[in-house]
């Protein structure tokens, strides 16, 4: 594959709080506020709290899920006097960090989350991008303490439904395993080191640094599967079998084990050999998600520069 170029990236945009109780996302931006951080050599950077209402509250949202809002059907959406919080504020970010889909947004926007599952440090993105791939898998060469993992969500970027998705190009940081509403150092460092390198990688690529092609795994969305329920009142009649339970990204085979019901019976898994992630999520139990699957592929990508003047 020949070098591939792009124009500088030179506006980054890094959020946290996009859901009010994942914490390590809301001190970093705190902190890079603090440090004044606006301009890292050719990169200038904007801090963002993007749900102020939320993070007050320490709550994932106060009226519907901001992460859900960036459609571009639901960006184009009339305001009225019952539109949600959420939704208005969404429109405020798009027209702070994009327009979505326009020249005018941000070169890149970096998403900070948290998870109670046993994800490590995940790096999710919508469409193939080889700038975006190529972030991650420096990213990936240079964080040795725990797992990086690269998950890919195959959906229209005008369909794509949260934050990253009104940059020109954008990831979220999805790190775990973290309780909502609390800061744990060991996950904060995860996130800390992920940002810096983010930025020095944007440094390295503005300067004319040629970053070479490869190969790389990621981990693409098949399915969610739901909890076990009981179909008179739709409540839950089982939790994550413990054997499950902590194993993202495990391969999960056949006959293994998956729920424990409340009467003390296993219930097996049933289908393809698959990847589980978002094991038993805190915030997804509204969404009706125990885990996600997802099939494990190989991405191949090419070397990439900046474009120099001439070109």
């Amino acid at each position: 594959m020949e070098c591939v170029s792009f124009l500088p990236l030179s506006h980054l945009a890094i959020c946290g709080g996009t859901h009010g109780n994942e914490m390590s996302g809301v001190y970093m931006v705190r902190e890079l506020r603090k440090q004044k951080l606006e301009k890292a050599g050719s990169v200038s950077i904007t801090t963002v709290l993007s749900n102020p209402r939320a993070v007050d509250a320490c709550k994932r949202y106060t009226e519907t899920d901001l992460n859900r809002c960036f459609t571009s059907e639901l960006l184009s959406a009339p305001i009225t006097d019952l539109t949600p919080y959420e939704l208005r504020r969404a429109q405020e970010l798009n027209a702070q960090l994009g327009a979505k889909g326009s020249e005018e947004a941000v070169d890149l926007l970096c998403d900070l989350h948290n998870t109670t599952a046993n994800m490590g440090l995940c790096f999710i993105f919508y469409s193939l991008d080889w700038v975006t791939l190529h972030i991650y898998k420096y990213i990936e060469s240079k964080i040795t303490s725990v797992p990086v993992r690269a998950v890919q969500l195959d959906i229209p970027v005008s369909e794509a439904y949260s934050l990253e998705s009104v940059g020109k190009r954008g990831f979220t940081i999805e790190v775990g395993p973290q309780p909502h509403g609390v800061l744990r150092a060991d996950i904060f460092n995860m996130v800390k080191e992920a940002v810096d390198l983010t930025i020095e990688w944007l440094q390295l690529f503005n300067s004319g640094r040629t970053f070479e092609g490869g190969e790389l795994e990621s981990y693409t969305l098949t399915k969610s599967i739901d909890y076990p329920r009981d179909p008179t009142d739709n409540e839950i009649t089982a939790a994550i079998h413990p054997q499950l339970q902590d194993n993202d990204f495990k391969l999960l085979q056949p006959g293994d084990p998956i729920f424990l019901s409340f009467s003390g019976e296993t219930v097996k898994y049933e289908g393809e050999e698959l990847y589980p992630f978002f094991i038993n999520e805190c915030a997804y139990y509204e969404k009706k998600i125990a885990f996600h699957l997802a099939r494990k592929i190989t991405l191949t990508f090419p070397s990439i520069s900046v474009k120099k003047d001439q070109e």
